[in-house]
């Protein structure tokens, strides 16, 4: 049974920067296209951030320039590096493998002063 956890979530302020991971139970995590999503309150998941097994990432235009997603293949974890936070990023943010459509638990993270 393959599992996602992720960490990292919190409260922050405007401005600010949080470093979300997820580390991925399993085999053959290198060749797995790997992405964040994230869910506010009343509205649908969204996408955020993808990184192919290459390495090559893809944003959403909402988040391009200040979030910055990488991977450690040694390590079975994908990252999502948060900078220049604004109070519309509060959401849920959930790790997911898009090949079999794994989620993680999701963790919090809300920007407010």
């Amino acid at each position: 049974q393959v599992q996602l956890v992720e960490s990292g979530g919190g409260l922050v302020q405007p401005g600010g920067s949080l470093r979300l991971s997820c580390l991925v139970s399993g085999s053959m995590f290198s060749v797995y296209y790997m992405d964040w999503y994230r869910q506010a309150p009343g509205k649908q998941r969204e996408l955020v951030a993808g990184i192919s097994s290459g390495g090559g990432t893809n944003y959403a235009d909402s988040v391009k320039g200040r979030f910055t997603v990488s991977r450690d293949n040694a390590k079975n974890m994908v990252y999502l590096q948060m900078n220049s936070l604004k109070p519309e990023d509060t959401a849920v943010y959930y790790c997911h493998r898009l090949y079999d459509n794994y989620w993680g638990q999701g963790t919090q993270v809300t920007v407010s002063s």
